[in-house]
């Protein structure tokens, strides 16, 4: 039984090293309202918050109910977050959904159920990556940058 538990607490601890954003999804925290600037916004009829500038606004952000594509922008080895990306959501007929400009580091858009492009931009270098969203659920997406040289 000792041994048992031994590995599990092991592989929990292996877990938490290599997906240590996974703890910090949903903090549940009080959040001191003052500091916070995210505001629904809607762009197209497509409801959006960009922000995560900040512990009480990271907070906010992931407290927020009714979004189901949650998108994280980061860079270099620390996973640090950054707030200057450039955001293109399109469907899968092509058409532009939703453009940001300087979001993030957190962005959470409330689509409607279907299948999406995304491409994000820092200082010119794009990563791309598919959603498919659905009504019920919440998609994640990473999308990391190498540090500034």
């Amino acid at each position: 039984m000792k041994r048992m538990c031994s590995m599990m607490f092991s592989i929990a601890a292996v877990g938490m090293l290599m997906f240590p954003f996974v703890g910090q999804a949903a903090s549940l925290e009080p959040i001191d309202s003052s500091g916070v600037q995210i505001q629904r916004q809607e762009q197209n009829g497509i409801a959006y918050l960009s922000g995560g500038v900040g512990e009480d606004e990271v907070k906010a952000i992931q407290q927020a109910k009714g979004y189901n594509l949650h998108m994280t922008f980061s860079i270099g080895v620390e996973n640090k977050y950054v707030p200057d990306v450039d955001v293109t959501i399109k469907s899968v007929q092509g058409q532009t959904v939703l453009t940001l400009t300087q979001a993030g580091p957190l962005v959470y858009v409330q689509l409607p159920p279907g299948k999406y492009t995304v491409v994000a931009t820092r200082d010119g270098e794009e990563r791309r990556d598919s959603a498919d969203v659905d009504a019920n659920a919440s998609r994640n997406l990473v999308f990391h940058w190498k540090a500034d040289e």
